[in-house]
């Protein structure tokens, strides 16, 4: 036996605590764990590295246990703007650590080389870290637990932020590993990532693991079955626009519109001669694999990338370097990225989080006036999450941090919604929650979508378009554009 606990209680805060009554690993099973957002599960994943203090009940054997999760993804990019943003630091060190050096300081490069190869992320390696995509930098991060060779690997949602592929090889992966005796725990939100090979399965409600047993038998159960398949939402009221938002200015013409243009970092060619635009009407959703330059294209029409200035590129109806500010790009778009998530390190609250969404800032600095706090408390009592409303915002799981920042996307009814893996890490009815709100938005007219995912059933009804990056045999990618039925 790997690990036992019986009767076991762990603290999580001062007020919070991790009950588990029974729960058994045996030495090379994969466990696969399920539960809401808030259950326990990322505390779960730490109570199995002892990260947590046990505070009474009998835990029988500590395995050498290595995690890999968002929270270490997010305190690596804290680090690394740690580590550049000092007048100490080197030339070398401006330009970030690369991901080498996350492995190097762990592994022999000749283990390196061969996992790095197995994981198709070899290409990677002299790249810094900052500059990989989410699902880029989760390979990374995976490399790095199984080169240190723990008896139990325990990996909290691994799968969000890959795309179809790099699921289907991650899943494969996982599935070679306990094959070879490896000790797995997977905790996930997404009934469908529950692997075929699992030996247990556990579910956990309000931090406690509630029932443990063989996943065929588990999935059965009433319970389980409701999580799994959870009914449509009935209609819903979305709060509306403060009306200084609701009095924006028109103007005629795409939204978004690019020509022949082209973003190019040292030899590498990003996008390629591009020709695409967004009309008045339209919903787009944006696919391809990972690195293949879709941050890149929502980062030209969000303002923040410098290439836009020496570009034809046209954004509600002014050409780039005309003149506008960013502040007046953003303005008109709502934005949520798992990038956007990393970012969102100031101390705040979930209220103060859904009002800087008013301001398109990184926490609160401006008084927000009644009407938008009473809107804001419209959208909070939405979400269930009144009682939540002055909690510290990096207190709160990563779901229901990720349900706020799409709120913050929304409040102000913007004319671009632009949505990039919104529905990463929420589980089954917050994702129905998060995609009713974007189809009510999208049915009021007031604004137009561009969807980014990699989970093609996460689209909400109503896309009209869809943008994809094709890989070419010679490397690079041509684009398609086409209208959805």
């Amino acid at each position: 036996m790997l690990l036992h606990w019986q009767e076991c209680v762990f603290a999580i805060t001062r007020r919070q605590q991790l009950t588990i009554g029974n729960l058994q690993l045996a030495r090379g099973s994969c466990t696969a764990v399920v539960g809401n957002n808030g259950s326990g599960k990322s505390a779960l994943a730490r109570a199995l590295c002892g990260e947590l203090t046990l505070e009474s009940g009998e835990c029988r054997q500590q395995p050498a246990a290595v995690r890999l999760s968002f929270e270490q993804q997010q305190a690596l990019i804290e680090q690394d703007w740690q580590r550049r943003n000092t007048d100490m630091a080197a030339e070398d060190e401006e330009l970030g650590f690369t991901a080498a050096e996350l492995l190097h300081a762990i592994a022999e490069p000749h283990a390196i080389d061969i996992l790095c190869r197995r994981l198709g992320i070899h290409h990677l390696l002299e790249r810094p870290y900052r500059f990989l995509s989410s699902g880029e930098g989760r390979k990374v991060l995976l490399a790095q637990a199984l080169l240190a060779e723990p008896e139990l690997l325990v990996l909290d949602e691994p799968f969000d932020g890959l795309d179809i592929e790099a699921r289907a090889q991650l899943m494969q992966l996982l599935g070679e590993l306990h094959a070879a005796g490896q000790s797995l725990v997977l905790i996930v939100n997404r009934f469908e990532e529950i692997p075929r090979f699992a030996d247990q399965l556990g579910l956990l409600a309000d931090c406690q693991l509630v029932r443990t047993g063989f996943p065929a038998t588990l999935l059965a159960d009433p319970i389980m079955a409701q999580l799994a398949h959870v009914e449509a939402l009935q209609q819903i009221r979305l709060p509306a626009a403060p009306t200084a938002d609701m009095d924006r200015a028109a103007f005629t013409g795409p939204l978004v519109r690019m020509r022949q243009l082209n973003v190019v970092y040292g030899e590498q060619r990003v996008l390629d001669r591009l020709d695409w635009e967004m009309n008045s009407g339209e919903h787009w959703h944006i696919v391809g694999p990972n690195g293949a330059g879709k941050s890149t294209l929502l980062s030209l029409i969000t303002g923040d990338h410098p290439q836009g200035y020496c570009n034809d590129l046209t954004l509600f109806g002014r050409r780039r370097g005309s003149g506008e500010s960013i502040w007046e790009i953003k303005q008109q778009i709502g934005y949520v990225s798992p990038a956007l998530h990393l970012e969102y390190r100031v101390s705040t609250t979930p209220l103060a989080v859904i009002l800087s969404g008013f301001f398109d800032s990184i926490g609160l600095y401006e008084n927000p006036g009644d009407q938008r706090l009473k809107l804001a408390q419209e959208w909070l009592a939405l979400l269930g999450m009144t009682a939540q409303a002055q909690h510290p915002f990096h207190s709160l799981s990563f779901g229901q941090q990720r349900l706020l920042l799409i709120v913050r996307a929304l409040v102000k009814h913007p004319p671009l919604l632009i949505l990039d893996e919104p529905l990463q890490g929420l589980d089954t009815l917050h994702r129905q929650l998060v995609r009713q709100f974007i189809t009510l938005l999208m049915k009021a007219g007031s604004s137009q979508l561009l969807f980014v995912s990699h989970h093609l059933q996460d689209a909400p009804d109503g896309l009209t378009h869809r943008f994809s990056f094709i890989p070419e045999p010679q490397g690079g990618y041509s684009y398609r554009c086409e209208r959805l039925d």
